[in-house]
């Protein structure tokens, strides 16, 4: 693969060994594919291999464990879809599993919390509107949170820009910052409520 750029780090730690796969954007396809990466203390890294690509673009890979399988749900907002795969074999075999949501979405970020999944998406069109989305199990039915949108308008702190923590039993968001240009900034938010009825944030700082 000749890369023209990588992008979306996301990783997993996993027997003591640390594994980040990332967007990789092929010079030939002009498609993204997923790249995978492995070290043994976090800082020093040896690219291993393309583990998923589609006829479309992929990218911001997130992955992430439950139940003892890992998941990831790459970016196909080209493909109009939010799509589930599952490591048949982990780290470098990936299959599709389901659709878990129509529609051209970017950045999709999940967490499981108290019993729920819930998903934040960003809309691809204007990134100024995230939209909140919750279900009992990953595969769906997805439904959509009666307060989403929860930004509209705000292209500064609408798209997700990677894993949502939980730091001393709170829930952290990140944004980006797309006012200027895509990617400008990160902006973090302190999630206060999250129910199937409410939905409450905070900034954790003025400053990205």
């Amino acid at each position: 693969v000749v890369a023209v750029f990588v992008a979306d780090p996301f990783m997993v730690k996993k027997d003591s060994r640390w594994y980040m796969f990332f967007e990789v954007f092929n010079a030939e396809s002009k498609n993204g594919e997923i790249g995978m990466a492995t070290s043994d203390d976090g800082l020093r890294w040896k690219y291993e291999q393309i583990v998923l690509t589609e006829s479309f673009h992929l990218s911001y890979p997130y992955v992430f464990e439950s139940a003892g399988q890992y998941y990831m749900i790459p970016e196909s907002s080209n493909e109009g879809s939010v799509r589930l795969y599952r490591a048949e074999e982990f780290p470098t075999k990936w299959i599709f599993i389901a659709t878990i949501l129509k529609g051209k979405y970017v950045d999709t970020s999940v967490i499981n919390y108290e019993g729920e999944w819930w998903m934040f998406t960003g809309e691809a069109e204007s990134n100024s509107m995230l939209r909140l989305y919750y279900s009992d199990i990953l595969t769906g039915p997805w439904i959509q949170h009666p307060r989403s949108p929860i930004i509209h308008g705000n292209n500064r702190i609408a798209r997700p820009a990677g894993r949502i923590l939980t730091q001393k039993g709170q829930m952290i968001r990140f944004a980006q910052d797309c006012s200027v240009h895509y990617g400008n900034g990160v902006y973090a938010f302190r999630i206060l409520k999250l129910t199937t009825t409410e939905y409450e944030e905070e900034a954790v700082s003025e400053n990205p």
